[in-house]
């Protein structure tokens, strides 16, 4: 059984902006009242209050607040099912601390202002009225656009919807999302009757269809095969243009009609770099899984990475995280073998004949003294995550350095790191 989410812009009339609006307030009010119902029940009794306790409390709360019974039930009943999953994640964070984790348990905070910015049917209440896509006259040849369609929800009515994708599967939940730009977006939850693809066997699998890959900063990706992408850095690319804009933000008058408008000038371009962003990693991760049958990574810690107040801005702007997590989830869809390794020591070791090659970071060509092996450094990396990744899933009835092409396999114990490159 296959889950996806499917996401489609909605341009609701101003009228049902404002019913949207609306909705999103009253939910963020029910969403405080029994976030502090919780805390002082607690606090008080040492008490716990269950999300099934506090659904039975909303009839009673409609009549309290007449705005409830503008939206639909189920919608309502979502928000103490949202608030249970965050005490949820909570408490399973304080038990991963006891357990020797190191992080910060995150008590469930209230939602301010612009904070609470989506809705959830989670059985019904909606339905699109056309599931369909249709061509439309241009002049280009071969081109099309989806037509406007609806999707009809209780309470509001039919929505413009822009479908560019016929949805496929059993539609189970809608999410309608409000981004900081106040756009507004649908984000229909379906299960797909069909099972994840089998993997080709590790033997089967031809040289030319496996790929090491090594991320950084000068370059996004380097593969073991030589190939390299650039790193599209388009957070520094417009450091400018957002300096100049949160410029002119901090000297608006707090609270004014002008500081508001700053406002969705600074998020409107937050937006379009991460948006750019996501199409680069999506597409580059499209076409490693569409051509390649075995991809080894590495298993970054990132979160430890960015700590390091030197490069911190450039990993994030990098989102190799991101990344990696599109390629592990499209590769399972897809039956393509992708697996992680452990990094540490892959670019000390020589691709060649194995023998560590200590460098610091700022030398960038890997030049081995024994088999006089003289290559850029990121490719040598790639080749032995590669190697790596091999020896890490195992063959059947082969060895790894068997495989053609491959050179002779690196040990699992020579690449047992003892530090942190």
């Amino acid at each position: 059984m296959l889950k996806r989410t499917y996401k489609y812009r909605l341009y609701p009339t101003k009228a049902q902006e404002t019913l949207l609006k609306g909705q999103l307030s009253s939910c963020r009010y029910l969403y405080n009242h029994f976030l502090e119902q919780r805390r002082t029940a607690y606090e008080k009794d040492k008490t716990r209050i269950t999300c099934f306790d506090q659904i039975k409390q909303i009839p009673q709360l409609k009549g309290e607040k007449p705005e409830l019974n503008e939206i639909y039930s189920q919608v309502l009943q979502d928000v103490p099912r949202r608030l249970d999953k965050a005490f949820q994640n909570f408490f399973r964070r304080v038990t991963e601390n006891k357990n020797g984790k190191n992080q910060k348990p995150g008590y469930p905070r209230f939602k301010g202002k612009n904070r609470y910015d989506s809705l959830v049917y989670p059985q019904s209440g909606f339905e699109l009225q056309d599931n369909k896509l249709y061509p439309v006259k241009s002049d280009k040849v071969g081109a099309a656009k989806p037509q406007f369609n609806r999707v009809n929800l209780s309470k509001i009515g039919p929505v413009t919807i822009i479908l560019h994708r016929e949805i496929q599967g059993t539609i189970k939940t809608l999410t309608i999302q409000r981004t900081s730009t106040h756009k507004w977006y649908a984000c229909f939850s379906v299960e797909i009757n069909q099972a994840f693809p089998n993997k080709t066997k590790i033997e089967h699998i031809k040289h030319e269809h496996m790929i090491g890959i090594d991320v950084g900063l000068n370059s996004f990706v380097t593969t073991s095969n030589g190939d390299t992408i650039d790193n599209p850095r388009y957070l520094r690319k417009s450091e400018q243009k957002l300096g100049k804009i949160q410029r002119k933000h901090s000297q608006k008058k707090l609270k004014s009609k002008n500081r508001n408008k700053s406002r969705l000038k600074v998020a409107a371009l937050h937006e379009k770099i991460t948006n750019q962003r996501t199409d680069f990693l999506h597409q580059l991760s499209r076409h490693l899984i569409n051509n390649f049958q075995f991809i080894a990574f590495e298993k970054l810690n990132i979160s430890g990475m960015v700590r390091n107040k030197y490069l911190s801005k450039s990993i994030a702007d990098a989102s190799w995280g991101t990344f990696l997590q599109m390629l592990t989830y499209k590769a399972e869809e897809a039956g393509v073998w992708a697996q992680g390794v452990n990094p540490q020591h892959t670019s000390q070791i020589c691709s060649n004949c194995q023998k560590t090659v200590p460098k610091s970071l700022a030398t960038r060509i890997h030049k081995c003294p024994d088999c006089n092996l003289t290559i850029d450094r990121d490719i040598n990396a790639a080749k032995n995550v590669l190697t790596l990744g091999l020896n890490t899933v195992g063959t059947t009835g082969i060895n790894a350095c068997e495989v053609e092409g491959l050179p002779s396999t690196v040990k699992q114990e020579a690449l047992t790191p003892s530090g942190v490159e």
